[in-house]
């Protein structure tokens, strides 16, 4: 295990971070398989992505500071797979993000991986392929990273519960991305249910008395079970809720219970009390309930659909208050999901996440300023999403390792665009649809602070603006603030900037006909992924790249990036 050597390296590369408690830190070992298997997640039997026969995947829980060795064979038999740790920065250890032609190559099958990677700080987290769409195939699990040890939580909770949220469709990845990718395009549609770590009920209602015409669930097989929480009454419970949707933008709520946030994306926020929290994919938040309703009865979780015109029933759960029976159906409806459009609830939420006092503040100013538009766009008649009119695309060279050994002709010449015209009218289709590709490399200076302006706009049909969650790989980022309509950068936007309390995020969303600001430190040298987290979005082209200070990232394993052009220097004697 060669721990001594760990501690040292952990005590060296960390000490500027949650500074564990070093002498404690430990090597975890998991040995994984990933491979399709037949599955029934919605008790309608279908082909997934499991990992050692099991879905969602296993769940990884470590303390901050502990290391994390993932051996990983890929026993899918026509398609290479790669695991993304979401949430975790790989502060030193790039190529193990996870990122199929950005960070490493693809693993072919029959082939093994190592991953090896510090969790640098507690947090709810999990794990997702991040390969064609293998995410939307079921490839995820959670990952929990505990205080380091003599560390305390500043709340105090009795125990804890772990809620995986997704959605799910029958239709394969494949079917999807054919669809996506056609002429004329092919909208899939909606999911056919949610699931709740993995279980969900097609075609019918737990809470079939409370819903009016709905069929009730009959006799299931465990795989797609109801999912059961047990608590004691009067206890406080930390749920870690954390979303990896393929499409859909989720609310939550437990029926009769208020929920307290106080994490979001593995940072303690400044806590606040709730009826129900909003979660779009990439998301995870821990709340803190209470069970002080009455100890006689069961009471129903609900996730339903939220930004989307609702086609896909919401999911069920059972808080169960025990000594009652676990099979005891609450006598109460679940909880209404919000009307899917109203986005008045919705910014109510989120603007309401705040920095717990100490959370470090951001830079007073930015060095650098970067734009991105984010618009729906025509191509030779295919339908793209694009940024700054760019739809990205990824080459065969994972990024990391050309630059690295500076092979400039796996990138194109043009430099992206940092703006855009401020003549656009993000109200209403685009007056010119057309749109080009590109990698949308955007190379920044070490340690310069960034901001970063997302602005949404209408998508190709009239009136529709759609919800876009932006996961940044590599980093945490403060989020300054949210406006509507086009974002002008005059004094009337700066004034609506926070730069006393915003939250620390991995992920941020931008709401229909909006913007939101964000700003990091680009201090961790690497090529790191900045990208919608809807499935479909990102296959379409919706990201950009940002590489920093490629040539302080140490030595590459060669075989993360030993495919296309890196290869061939590779054997031509160039080192990384």
């Amino acid at each position: 295990m060669r721990l001594p050597l760990l501690v040292a390296v952990c005590c060296t590369v960390w000490a500027f971070a949650v500074r564990p408690h070093c002498a404690e830190a430990k090597a975890r070992h998991f040995k994984w398989e990933v491979s399709n298997m037949f599955w029934s997640p919605d008790c309608e039997e279908k082909v997934l992505i499991g990992i050692n026969g099991q879905f969602p995947g296993p769940t990884i829980r470590a303390r901050a500071g502990d290391t994390i060795h993932v051996e990983l064979k890929n026993a899918l038999h026509t398609e290479g797979v790669v695991i993304h740790w979401h949430g975790i920065r790989q502060i030193g250890t790039p190529w193990a993000d996870g990122t199929a032609a950005i960070s490493q190559c693809a693993i072919n099958p029959e082939e093994t991986f190592t991953y090896r990677f510090v969790v640098d700080k507690p947090g709810t987290y999990f794990y997702h392929g991040h390969y064609g769409m293998q995410r939307a195939a079921g490839l995820y699990g959670s990952l929990i990273v505990d205080v380091a040890e003599g560390e305390e939580e500043p709340f105090k909770y009795d125990g804890e519960l772990n809620l995986l949220l997704s959605d799910w469709y029958h239709e394969s990845i494949h079917t999807q991305m054919v669809s996506l990718s056609s002429k004329p395009f092919r909208w899939i549609g909606e999911p056919q249910s949610l699931l709740i770590n993995g279980r969900g009920q097609f075609n019918c209602s737990l809470a079939a008395a409370h819903t009016q015409g709905a069929k009730q669930c009959g006799a299931v097989n465990r795989q797609c079970a109801p999912v059961v929480l047990p608590v004691q009454p009067n206890k406080t419970y930390r749920l870690r809720v954390a979303s990896t949707t393929s499409l859909a933008s989720l609310n939550l709520a437990v029926g009769n219970h208020k929920l307290t946030v106080v994490e979001a994306d593995g940072n303690y926020v400044d806590p606040f009390v709730v009826d129900d929290i909003d979660i779009y994919s990439g998301d995870s938040y821990s709340v803190l309930l209470t069970t002080n309703q009455d100890p006689s009865s069961n009471y129903w979780v609900s996730v339903g659909v939220r930004g989307r015109q609702p086609k896909t029933p919401p999911a069920l759960a059972v808080l169960n208050y025990r000594p009652n029976r676990a099979s005891k159906l609450p006598s109460l409806a679940p909880p209404v999901t919000p009307a899917w459009n109203d986005y008045a609830h919705s910014k109510n939420f989120t603007y309401r996440i705040r920095a717990r006092a100490g959370t470090p503040p951001p830079p007073a100013t930015a060095d650098r300023r970067i734009e991105l538009l984010n618009t729906q766009n025509k191509m030779d008649g295919h339908i793209k999403w694009s940024i700054n009119n760019v739809s990205m695309v990824l080459p065969a060279t994972p990024y990391l390792g050309s630059l690295k050994l500076g092979l400039k002709s796996t990138l194109t010449a043009a430099r992206p665009a940092e703006t855009f015209s401020r003549a656009y009218d993000v109200t209403r289709p685009p007056a010119n649809p057309n749109t080009t590709t590109g990698d949308n490399v955007y190379v920044l200076r070490h340690n310069t602070t960034v901001d970063v302006v997302l602005q949404n706009a209408n998508a190709l049909a009239r009136d529709v603006s759609e919800v876009h969650p932006w996961h940044l790989h590599g980093h945490d980022f403060w989020v300054l603030g949210y406006g509507d309509g086009a974002y002008r950068g005059d004094a009337a936007d700066v004034a609506r900037l926070n730069l006393r309390d915003p939250p620390l995020r991995n992920t941020a969303v931008i709401f229909p006909y909006g913007w939101t600001v964000l700003r990091f430190v680009a201090d961790n040298p690497g090529v790191w992924a900045f990208h919608c987290h809807i499935e479909p979005h990102l296959h379409m082209g919706m990201g950009v790249i940002f590489a920093e200070a490629v040539d302080r990232v140490g030595k590459v394993p060669k075989e993360a990036v030993s495919c296309g052009a890196t290869a061939n220097a590779l054997m031509a004697g160039d080192h990384l």
